[in-house]
């Protein structure tokens, strides 16, 4: 007779044990086990407990190749489904074998799990495990299935509500719940103060501020009080949830035509704006892609939304100053540049319109698109063309942790019937022709950061945190991600040949790139280099590009004059004309405010089940080897985590968006 011990544990979520009878079958290449009952004393599979049982055979099974569970009902017990988390099997022969599963199985399911060293395509050399290999990816394709976002938009998950979802992929109950009652909290305590639907238009600054007797963080406060300052101004540019927009200014553009006598009274006296631009203290904000968009329909007329440039300067204290501001692309006598010098609610409300603008920007594109729905890509991609044994899905897949969940729910607040861009600036049509056009110009040297920090020309401005915190977690990835490619790809010609692997990148090329070869995004792998920096772009997008652009909303955006979606009244054409409550008729109302307000709480929560970027709590690998490289991963972390909170802690205002503990290792919010 031939022992085999096997310790099946159960998830650690609510209810992810059973009453259910499991039973197992264990297949071999020289034979496979009978179907065997799991049972010991007492009630089996209890939430995040692990249960030791024995099974025996006439002989040994040989090479072990699946493990087959299966669940069926206990008497009269009602449905409940079981999550496994893994199987570990002894064999005879003291091999222990790793069968990850990481799934909810229902009552009458059965699943076959595959275990031991993640294998690529051309390693499996058993009958079986090919036939299984191929069954797993047909099925995995017809349940995740491609369609267009929209017209000429990438593809996304054809899934149309979170329900649809497999248990496993979808949020637990306990964030749903979360969500819910945070949006649903801040939502009661505007309605009773009767300012939900509210058409009134707030009174004063001083009356938006009851927004902070609802909810604030201290950098909110901190915004609201340091708003109308042009140094704070300059610093989100940096800092703030859209890092990644402003470039250095090597010569002015042709249709910005700023005069030394315009900006000199902002410069270091004595110095000249040539100079300046000479020493590389000048930076352009140029939104001229929002140039024609459609605008939203308010009360039968257009808005207006501005493709204006900024100016920036770089002064002797290091701070970045906005020192000139033209709100649409072609000068004109009713498109003046708007100075520091100007009437100080003119400057305010050239600020605010080019805020207005990099709010639709962030919202649409670099929040949205290049985070959220890329993030769908590579996830559909991976949960379609990798099977469960394959090295990469082992390694991508806790960064697609509940994306498709997030996404599905975002389509219905964002861009659905009520969505929050409906009542945009760009409103819903605009915000789509806004993501239409970027995705068109995007390129895979924008979403490599270490590349857009040199296209740029900011890799020595200083007080650039997001640029320092970013640049030192794409090495740390990068090293990961490397130990990992080159422990399974050892040649180049290893990356050519699997197959699927090579389907993977062509599905992301053609449904997320449609096929844009202008991009510089791979079709197809041909070296390990090529392989470990994609990997490190996707993973780097996911969890830390998500995180910089993404947490900070509550902060910089609740406080309505800093940023906001929608402004009503259009910018101002003359100078000398407008005051406060020019500006305070220019912002949303009372009831449009809260809208706003609601959604971005609910979007910069935090919520229990959050996974930090280089924790992996399902255990997929088997290999001793990886478990040393995601310790090592963790490490560098933690010494990042130290470093950015040392700094901070000399900071009047902290950046800690990319302290790893506080980075979800997937878009999962």
């Amino acid at each position: 007779m031939a022992e085999y011990k096997l310790q099946v544990s159960t998830g650690d979520m609510p209810s992810a044990g059973t009453w259910d009878h499991v039973s197992v079958t264990l297949i071999g290449s020289d034979g496979e086990s009978e179907k065997t009952d799991l049972d010991n004393f007492g009630k089996d599979f209890c939430t995040g407990k692990t249960g030791t049982y024995s099974m025996k055979t006439s002989s040994s099974l040989g090479k072990l190749l699946l493990v087959k569970v299966e669940k069926d009902p206990r008497l009269f017990f009602q449905e409940d489904e079981w999550y496994c988390s893994t199987i570990e099997v002894t064999t005879p022969e003291g091999d222990a074998i790793l069968f990850p599963c990481h799934r909810w199985i229902s009552r009458g399911e059965y699943v076959e799990l595959r275990g031991g060293r993640a294998m690529k395509f051309l390693e499996d050399d058993h009958p079986l495990l090919i036939e299984h290999r191929k069954k797993e990816l047909t099925l995995q394709k017809s349940l995740y299935q491609w369609k267009p976002l929209a017209e000429g938009l990438l593809h996304i998950s054809s899934f149309e509500h979170e329900s649809e979802l497999p248990a496993e992929i979808r949020f637990s109950q306990a964030k749903a719940e979360e969500m819910k009652n945070t949006t649903r909290r801040l939502g009661m305590k505007f309605k009773f103060k009767g300012m939900v639907g509210s058409t009134k238009k707030w009174e004063n600054v001083e009356d938006l501020k009851r927004l902070f007797n609802f909810q604030k963080t201290p950098t909110s406060e901190y915004v609201a009080e340091h708003w109308k300052e042009d140094d704070f101004y300059g610093y989100q540019f940096l800092n703030g949830v859209n890092p990644t927009l402003i470039k250095r200014c090597s010569e002015l553009p042709r249709n910005f035509p700023v005069t030394e006598e315009m900006v000199k009274p902002f410069l270091a006296e004595g110095s000249s704006l040539m100079r300046e631009i000479g020493k590389g203290n000048i930076f352009l904000y140029d939104q001229k892609k929002l140039d024609g968009i459609p605008t939203y329909v308010y009360n039968g007329e257009s808005l207006t939304v501005t493709s204006g440039l900024c100016l920036f300067y770089l002064n002797p204290e290091n701070k970045l100053m906005p020192i000139a501001i033209q709100l649409h692309q072609q000068p004109s006598e009713k498109n003046p540049i708007f100075l520091p010098s100007d009437l100080e609610t003119d400057w305010l409300l050239a600020k605010m319109f080019i805020k207005n603008a990099d709010t639709l920007d962030h919202e649409a594109v670099h929040h949205l698109m290049n985070t959220h729905f890329m993030g769908e890509v590579y996830t559909v991609a991976t949960l379609r063309c990798f099977p469960v044994i394959h090295p990469l899905y082992k390694l991508l897949i806790p960064h697609c942790k509940s994306t498709l969940d997030i996404n599905i729910r975002a389509r219905t607040r964002l861009m659905g019937p009520d969505g929050i861009f409906k009542i945009s600036t760009t409103g819903l049509e605009g915000t789509i022709e806004i993501m239409r056009r970027s995705l068109r110009e995007m390129t895979y040297s924008s979403v490599c950061l270490p590349e857009n920090i040199a296209a740029r020309g900011l890799e020595s401005i200083p007080n650039y945190y997001y640029r320092d915190d970013g640049l030192k977690l794409w090495s740390i990835i990068n090293s990961f991600v490397r130990a990992a490619v080159e422990y399974y790809y050892p040649s180049d010609t290893d990356v050519c040949k699997d197959t699927e692997l090579q389907d993977w990148i062509n599905e992301i090329f053609t449904y997320g790139l449609l096929g844009n070869k202008a991009s510089g995004f791979p079709d197809c792998f041909r070296s390990i280099e090529e392989l470990i920096k994609f990997i490190t772009m996707v993973i780097f997008t996911v969890s830390v590009q998500h995180a910089a652009v993404n947490s900070g909303q509550f902060d910089y955006f609740f406080w309505t004059p800093n940023s906001t979606l929608l402004l009503h009244k259009p910018p101002p054409t003359t100078k000398g004309h407008s005051s406060m409550e020019t500006i305070m008729e220019t912002l949303p109302n009372v009831g449009e405010t809260v809208v706003m307000s609601v959604l971005i709480n609910q979007l910069s929560g935090e919520y229990s089940d959050v996974v930090p970027l280089g924790q992996y709590p399902e255990k997929r690998f088997d290999e001793p080897e990886l478990t040393q490289v995601i310790l090592e991963f963790q490490a560098e972390l933690s010494y990042l985590g130290e470093e950015i909170m040392n700094r901070n802690s000399q900071l009047e205002l902290p950046y800690d968006y990319l302290l790893p503990s506080h980075i979800d290792n997937s878009v999962s919010i």
